[in-house]
């Protein structure tokens, strides 16, 4: 009897294991192009999301808390600028990655290659917690391919026992008293820029006689420059070096965390603006896990302390009340990750200029740099 109940038994277990297999080649068949289904969630997907971004920018115990929650291996992958990024993407044609983060105007070339899949909002609840200030732009009018994940105002930041001038506007850098003294992001767009906004300009302008003007004015500056500095010119300013710098949101946020007397300057010209948003690739092959993944990132309570972790400006307005309550000195929280409203009106993306016009650009950096 025993023999015969084994034999039974072991009957049925094969007939299920066959029905399941056969299933599971059906559902394989069906699947997407570049989706694997071999194992995982209830959408078929592998336990598997890849990263694409710089360095650090997803704080680590956020990665491992959407690990834990829902058993998805996170495998994160660096960039070190925008355009690494494009590259990659299109010689991929989008199927390496699940999650690209990158700024606006990269994602706007790529959104035209067509390298970006819309977004299933049904699958993220929480997208109605995106601040409508940082959203409907030049990249995603229409709020359909990408969740804003940051954003940065490059500001004025001096140090009031260092400067014996007022400080307002850029126009304020060329004060001879700055002598030797001003530290900046050492970035064409960014410092040529500000040289054009001195000049009633755009941060955009690609009239040649325009920017030539502003090289000659650039040049006039050399005087007052201790440095150029992408990535680390608050440590000029936070070690007495420089008493004035022109540098990003958190780069200032982090001078500040080590000298809450210095003062930031949202200059009278008029302020840049940037934001730095998530992606999903056209053929990324778990977008399930990505979606899940985005709408993790958007709860309040996570998006307020990925701020406090990065110290960009936040873009999700749910998350504004645990930001207000954070551990972060209100001299940040006032002077940096809140920037007034009415400025933000009329705060001006850098965008895609074209090929001519960005030679020129940089030209009138290097020659501004030799020089």
């Amino acid at each position: 009897m025993m023999k015969m109940l084994k034999r039974g038994v072991s009957l049925v277990l094969a007939l299920i294991f066959s029905a399941l297999l056969f299933t599971g080649c059906a559902m394989n068949g069906d699947a997407p192009q570049g989706q694997n289904t071999s194992s995982g969630d209830s959408g078929g997907e592998e336990k598997v999301l890849n990263i694409f971004t710089w360095a650090t920018y997803f704080p680590d115990d956020i990665l491992e808390e959407f690990t834990q929650q829902t058993g998805i291996k996170v495998q994160y992958s660096n960039f070190d600028s925008n355009e690494e990024m494009l590259m990659k993407l299109q010689a991929s044609n989008g199927s390496d990655y699940d999650i690209v983060l990158a700024s606006d105007y990269i994602i706007d070339m790529a959104r035209k290659q067509e390298l970006i899949a819309k977004l299933d909002k049904s699958q993220i609840p929480n997208f109605e917690n995106i601040n409508p200030d940082f959203q409907s732009k030049f990249y995603d009018e229409n709020n359909e391919y990408t969740v804003p994940y940051s954003a940065g105002v490059p500001v004025l930041i001096y140090n009031p026992d260092l400067v014996n001038i007022p400080i307002q506007g850029y126009e304020d850098l060329w004060n001879p008293a700055l002598n030797d003294s001003v530290v900046l992001m050492d970035d064409a767009r960014n410092v040529i820029g500000l040289t054009l906004k001195t000049m009633g300009e755009s941060f955009n302008t690609t009239d040649s006689d325009t920017l030539n003007q502003a090289k000659e004015k650039l040049m006039e500056l050399k005087p007052n420059i201790l440095a150029l500095d992408y990535n680390t010119s608050y440590q000029k300013l936070i070690n007495g070096e420089a008493s004035v710098g022109y540098m990003f949101t958190s780069q200032a946020a982090t001078a500040l965390l080590e000298n809450e007397n210095l003062k930031v300057v949202y200059p009278k010209e008029g302020i840049g603006f940037g934001i730095d948003s998530c992606f999903i690739p056209v053929n990324a092959p778990h977008p399930s896990n990505a979606h899940q993944f985005l709408n993790f990132i958007l709860d309040p309570q996570r998006s307020a302390h990925i701020s406090e972790q990065t110290l960009y400006i936040n873009c999700n307005q749910a998350a504004t009340p645990y930001v207000e309550q954070s551990s972060l000195p209100d001299s940040v929280k006032n002077q940096v990750l809140t920037v007034p409203e009415d400025l933000l009106k009329d705060a001006e993306f850098i965008q895609d200029i074209g090929t001519d016009a960005s030679e020129l650009y940089q030209n009138i950096w290097t020659e501004f740099k030799q020089s």
